[in-house]
């Protein structure tokens, strides 16, 4: 398939057809990272940050142990808060972050993690990337999450053009309908680490082979990532 110029219709159409397949080759997608309130999911996704969620979940059930509130991170010794994420990587600049995130919780939240994108954004080390985890899983808003996977595959399969994260989720929402963005954010992040990757994608699996345009969709010989 070449590229993609098609009727906003036609569009429309095969986006609905992208997301149903990957929702049965992905019955299970949803948020790697545990947590069990917004404010664990807050933390675990500023200690992601360059690590993989597999180490974050082994580093946060005694983390959250230790500190169960906002109020807790915001007053935590910086040396023990280090420690207790160091295996994360980055653990001072992650530790500063966590502190004055939940700073700013308690000063102007009232100690709770907010529930919009303006008020999330509020916060230390929270893009739209991370507001948009937070909105789907917590909050039941539906959000598109732009992180490396969702801009290689969406790319990929010629549903933007664009590589400002702000720019490729602007661009996806117009596509997809509203209720079914957080599915395509975590079955495009499924696909990308099963199939779709960044220097050998296995497109011989896919089930999205004759709906994708790639390599067709790449710049010259660089792959779209």
């Amino acid at each position: 398939m070449a590229a993609i110029k098609m009727t906003r219709a036609a569009q429309g159409a095969r986006a609905r057809e992208v997301l149903d397949r990957l929702m049965r080759a992905y019955p299970d997608a949803c948020c790697s990272l545990d947590f069990q309130n917004p404010l664990q999911l807050l933390v675990a996704t500023i200690l992601a940050a360059q690590c993989t969620d597999e180490r974050v979940n082994r580093t946060t059930p005694a983390l959250f142990k230790r500190y169960k509130t906002a109020g807790d991170y915001a007053n935590a010794q910086d040396e023990e808060l280090q420690e207790a994420i160091r295996s994360c990587g980055f653990y001072r600049q992650k530790a500063k972050t966590i502190k004055a995130a939940c700073q700013t919780i308690v000063d102007k939240f009232g100690g709770k993690v907010p529930g919009s994108m303006e008020e999330l954004l509020q916060l230390n080390g929270v893009g739209r990337k991370t507001a948009n985890v937070l909105l789907g899983e917590c909050f039941g808003t539906p959000g598109i999450i732009v992180d490396t996977h969702c801009k290689r595959v969406s790319a990929r399969l010629g549903f933007t053009r664009n590589g400002d994260p702000a720019k490729i989720e602007q661009d996806l929402m117009r596509i997809f309908p509203q209720e079914r963005w957080t599915d395509l954010s975590h079955c495009l992040v499924f696909h990308g680490r099963a199939i779709c990757h960044a220097r050998a994608p296995r497109c011989s699996q896919c089930c999205l082979r004759d709906l994708c345009p790639f390599p067709d969709t790449r710049e010259g010989k660089k792959l779209a990532r």
